[in-house]
């Protein structure tokens, strides 16, 4: 593949482990506090609190971006919910419908503040790229042999919260999305009529390298995320299995 469309690869490579890693770091930790509790209701309590400062972020981003974009926003909670769909909705913004443009905007918020500091602490405070480097060459050895290096950096316990409450909840929710799709067709009619008109050798030339840098950029905050997950799933795996053992309950996930 072309060097300046790899991004595109690295989105992908990244984004999907994000995705498998969260869904099942989420439950493991809900099924930690059910097998705790054995109250449905105190263990979504416990999870919410858990995550709150990304709850935080996430929602006061979409009500930020509504302002600043003059969208009108009604109801503002953090309190968690459970859906009909059995999700659990931890937060959410009420905002007036929109043109698509603000409304994409408002939804992208979270990933774009939640990106931004994930990519802050993962590279200025955690020092991630050693872990990404022994990830790409496979050897887990060096992957836990550099993080036991990181751990000793002051306040590192902290940074790892906020940057994996932050990256477990920043990704955009299905209501988040909801106009994503008119303006991916929009955009998609564009790049169609610039190709029908000659202009793909110029938009390779000169838009494509950037558009690649930022899709290479986004890669990079979804493989800090990643690893953040990684890392932390089988401890947390381990411990419920230990609590279900001893309780004699389990749990399905």
């Amino acid at each position: 593949m072309p060097a300046n469309l790899d991004g595109l690869v690295w989105l992908f490579c990244s984004l999907a482990p994000l995705v498998v890693l969260q869904r099942r770091l989420h439950r493991e930790i809900q099924a930690i506090f059910f097998l705790i509790t054995r109250r449905l209701d105190i263990a979504i309590t416990l999870f919410s609190i858990l995550f709150f400062p990304g709850v935080l972020l996430h929602e006061g981003s979409h009500y930020v971006m509504a302002r600043l974009l003059g969208v009108q926003t009604g109801r503002f909670s953090l309190i968690p919910r459970p859906l009909e769909d059995g999700k659990l909705q931890l937060g959410y913004v009420e905002t007036v419908p929109a043109d698509w443009l603000r409304e994409a905007l408002v939804g992208m918020a979270p990933l774009i503040s939640g990106g931004l500091f994930v990519a802050y602490v993962g590279l200025a405070q955690l020092n991630f790229v050693s872990l990404g480097q022994a990830l790409l060459a496979g050897s887990l050895q060096t992957f836990f042999e550099s993080f036991r290096s990181l751990m000793v950096q002051p306040d590192f316990w902290l940074w790892f919260y906020l940057a994996l409450v932050v990256s477990s909840t920043m990704l955009p929710s299905e209501s988040d999305r909801r106009a994503w799709l008119p303006l991916g067709l929009i955009l998609l009619c564009l790049f169609g009529i610039s190709l029908v008109a000659g202009a793909g050798p110029w938009l390779y030339q000169n838009l494509a390298p950037s558009l690649n840098q930022v899709l290479r950029s986004i890669a990079l905050v979804f493989g800090i995320s990643a690893i953040l997950h990684f890392v932390l799933l089988p401890f947390v795996w381990l411990i419920r299995r230990l609590l279900a053992r001893i309780l004699r309950l389990e749990v399905v996930l």
